[in-house]
């Protein structure tokens, strides 16, 4: 199982950015998956969730309506778009995947790719 992320870089608050992560070893399809952030010193944050089926996808209330997550199984990708960026999304971004959707478990996760929001 790998994965690999990403799009990440400097981007003025306000800005867009598209995280893309890599999956191979696995079918996307066949697991749940989910984006994870770190910020400076703080801990692992739970940020977007994306079922196996495709049909559900979840959202933290600090991202919601300004994050989007997708895939394109054929391509065996995950998406995080994430616009009107602010300075406290500044973190590392991670992608997982997970047996369930619900709490904040994963099986396995990237290494993630560093997002920075200033101006």
């Amino acid at each position: 199982v790998q994965l690999v992320e990403s799009g990440g870089g400097l981007v003025q608050p306000g800005g867009s950015l598209k995280l893309s992560c890599a999956a191979s070893g696995f079918t996307l399809s066949s697991w749940v998956m989910k984006w994870f952030r770190q910020a400076p010193g703080k801990g692992l944050e739970w940020v977007a969730t994306i079922t196996n089926s495709g049909s559900i996808t979840q959202y933290a209330q600090f991202v919601k309506g300004r994050f989007t997550i997708s895939r394109d199984t054929a391509k065996n990708m995950l998406y995080l778009q994430m616009n009107d960026l602010k300075p406290e999304d500044t973190a590392t971004y991670y992608c997982a995947n997970a047996a369930s959707r619900y709490g904040d478990d994963f099986k396995a996760r990237g290494q993630g790719t560093q997002v920075t929001v200033s101006s």
